[in-house]
């Protein structure tokens, strides 16, 4: 005798439903669907990544330059500081004493360059006031041509004129001092005016 009048008959009247056979064809292209989709996921991922730590690396560098930028300005404005005494020594009392101590070799410098071109022209040589004994010291060459040197008194220390023939020249120590003392004065104050407003 059989055991089958013990088990539970579970099959029904019910039809089965068919489930739709899916061929490989398709199973292969939802594999392809479902690996786009995945790919191009994480495509966008890692670009909305890089396209954030190019920012965040721009924005990290642009702070970096702008630390930079304003430390340099501070060192030059520091370092001028501290050149600025110096400055002023050196247009108040080095230069002038220098080009006190040079301006008759200066003259004779220049009359030697003038003299190349009109060497038959006679020398006028006009100083200010106390200024012509040393600059006949000076002029030990011997010139064929008569050398005049003579003082006016319209003239300020280191200030020269010389002649030969139709050429003239103008030694002014003190303008090229005043040029210099201006110069140091308008580089000094476009630093300070840069390190206060960038």
């Amino acid at each position: 005798m059989t055991i089958a009048h013990l088990l539970e008959d579970f099959a029904s009247d019910t039809p089965v439903l068919a489930v739709p056979e899916i061929s490989e064809a398709q199973i292969e292209e939802q594999k392809l669907a479902s690996y786009e989709t995945g790919y191009s996921a994480g495509w966008d991922d890692a670009v909305t990544a890089k396209d954030k730590e190019v920012t965040n690396v721009s924005s990290e560098l642009a702070n970096s330059l702008e630390d930079l930028s304003f430390t340099f300005l501070e060192a030059q404005s520091q370092l001028l500081e501290s050149l600025d005494p110096m400055f002023k020594v050196l247009t108040s009392a080095v230069l002038p004493d220098t080009m006190a101590a040079s301006f008759g070799h200066h003259i004779v410098d220049q009359l030697n360059d003038m003299a190349k071109v009109q060497a038959d022209q006679p020398i006028n040589i006009v100083v200010s006031p106390g200024e012509g004994a040393a600059v006949r010291a000076l002029l030990t060459r011997n010139f064929s041509v008569p050398v005049k040197v003579c003082e006016d008194v319209g003239l300020s220390a280191g200030q020269a004129y010389l002649q030969i023939g139709s050429s003239e020249r103008e030694i002014n120590s003190g303008a090229l001092i005043e040029s210099i003392t201006d110069s140091i004065k308008a580089f000094s104050q476009h630093v300070i005016e840069d390190s206060k407003y960038g």
